[in-house]
């Protein structure tokens, strides 16, 4: 495959926008479709490489995940080793056990499930997990998994009856995720038949390239670039992802790979030294900067200032350079290297860190480091909310009303709070006064007529509340949330809960503010 400078610059576009969206700089509030870019690039050629060598008939499985593990390996688990120590020392046990987990999940190639049942994406918890950003590896991985076995078996039908293939699987893929964004946000944003057509537009600009259908072209070029530049800068996480939304960075990204060709302005830009140099080193550099900004979080007590996360950003430059020039250029060159002892040195890699993090699970993320009196300060650590989730009056974002148990209304009680997760914690205390009814969801604020992108059910629940409420003999209704995150366009929406329980026949309403958040929480604080 012949090299294209232009594609490392891509690759430099898409991962300064990624780090400094970790880093918490508003202006690169879309910075997350850097990994979209990657995707798209990933597909490209990875295609374009198993292409010519089926056309040229060696081919082989064996040789092909020899040369990902070479390329993926080595880095990620420097990485990864060296954030252990880090994890040990300044992690509570709550988040070594979690941080144990991922070893595990990064290792399998399946951190990406892993951290969809812990957090999403957009999460403030997920700030302080170092290895959150594998989840995008974890899918190409997969990818390459697949992939290859697919277009091997497939291309006997021929290569044009396997390009309307891939094109027909895009499809699926991206209504699979239409769907997704509506009913699972979560499963939808980290789930590879979610994310798959991404990888296929790559694919498909692969096979057309092939075809020399495409030629240079600047008008088309630029306008892929803009729309690539457009997203990084418009986009933020309150849009569904993946969605239509991503179609505008994907498409951007393939019109680049397909148009931005030598002696174009695009091409040029993309090829000038600064940009092929942060290129070269990109993947490196996406692996060290999200440990780098969650170990800063931890350690501090108030939130890294803006010159902190700047100055850690430029340093996951540097440590990348480092690992690309001494870890991942000798190896990947490393000719004298078999694949035989390729595969024997990631076995031994993926068992060694399967072990630290099972170790570390069990041991519930090394609690005997503490003390009984902070042992007794992290009882407090634990979300109480779990215990009202039991019976059913607390569901999680995706649940439906349906999910509500019978048990959250079948006594007697004047008393209804509604509510999202901070509710349910009030509920907690509450319960010790009187009884009361309980009707609450993790991240769904008691606003009627407010359709929440990545907590669909919300509408339906609050819904389901409100006709409970008004079919209910109460006298007292108390309504209380986390506002401070929800959008204010959304809180002026809560004039229509009121009027809604103004028309009732309901003595009391009380409506609850914003209590005190501590982040970190307050027994780490005190820790």
């Amino acid at each position: 495959m012949k090299y294209r400078a232009e594609i490392d610059g891509l690759r430099a576009l898409a991962v300064i926008p990624v780090i400094f969206f970790h880093a918490g700089f508003q202006v690169f509030s879309g910075g997350f479709v850097g990994v979209d870019v990657f995707f798209v690039i990933s597909g490209y050629l990875i295609t374009t490489i198993i292409i010519s060598d089926i056309e040229n008939k060696s081919f082989s499985l064996a040789n092909f995940w020899a040369r990902r593990a070479r390329r993926i390996l080595p880095a990620l688990f420097f990485v990864m080793l060296a954030c252990i120590p880090f994890a040990f020392m300044w992690m509570l046990p709550v988040e070594m056990k979690s941080f144990s987990s991922s070893l595990i999940a990064v290792s399998l190639f399946l951190s990406n499930i892993l951290f969809w049942q812990e957090s999403g994406y957009f999460a403030a918890t997920a700030d302080e997990k170092p290895l959150l950003h594998t989840w995008s590896l974890a899918i190409e991985e997969q990818y390459y998994v697949l992939f290859p076995i697919f277009l091997l078996f497939a291309w006997r039908l021929g290569k044009n009856k396997v390009f309307i293939m891939i094109v027909i699987l895009a499809t699926i893929s991206f209504l699979l995720s239409e769907w997704g964004w509506r009913n699972k946000p979560n499963a939808n944003f980290y789930f590879a038949p979610t994310r798959a057509w991404e990888l296929f537009a790559g694919s498909v600009a692969a096979f057309i390239t092939q075809n020399e259908s495409a030629q240079k072209n600047n008008a088309l070029s630029l306008l892929g670039a803009s729309a690539i530049i457009f997203s990084i800068f418009y986009y933020d996480g309150t849009m569904p992802y993946p969605s239509y939304y991503t179609l505008v960075p994907v498409i951007g990204s393939v019109l680049v790979l397909l148009y931005a060709r030598q002696g174009t302005f695009v091409a040029r830009f993309l090829s000038t030294k600064l940009f092929v140099g942060v290129g070269l080193i990109s993947y490196s550099a996406y692996l060290w900067h999200q440990p780098l900004f969650a170990f800063a979080r931890i350690k501090i007590l108030e939130s890294p200032s803006p010159i902190l996360m700047a100055i850690l950003s430029l340093c996951s430059l540097i440590l990348a350079f480092i690992s690309w020039r001494y870890i991942e250029c000798p190896i990947r060159k490393a000719s004298y290297v078999s694949n035989k002892t390729v595969y024997f040195i990631s076995f031994i890699g993926i068992l060694g860190f399967v072990s630290m993090g099972y170790v570390g699970y069990v041991n519930n993320g090394f609690d005997g480091r503490l003390t009984a009196d902070q042992k007794e300060i992290l009882k407090w650590e634990a979300n109480p909310t779990q215990v009202v989730s039991e019976v059913g009056c607390f569901l999680n974002p995706e649940q439906d009303y349906s999910k509500f148990s019978e048990k959250c209304n079948d006594f007697v009680s004047n008393t209804v709070i509604w509510g999202d997760s901070h509710a349910a914690s009030l509920a907690v205390g509450w319960k010790h006064l009187s009884q009361i009814h309980q009707f609450t969801a993790s991240a769904c604020p008691p606003i009627l007529g407010v359709y929440f992108v990545r907590r669909p059910h919300c509408q339906n629940i609050n819904e389901k509340v409100a006709e409970i409420i008004s079919k209910g003999h109460y006298s007292r209704v108390i309504l209380h949330a986390n506002w401070f995150a929800n959008n204010p366009m959304k809180l002026q929406k809560l004039e229509n809960t009121l009027e809604f329980l103004q028309t009732l026949d309901i003595s009391e309403i009380l409506l609850i503010g914003g209590v005190p958040q501590y982040s970190p929480s307050l027994p780490q604080k005190i820790m």
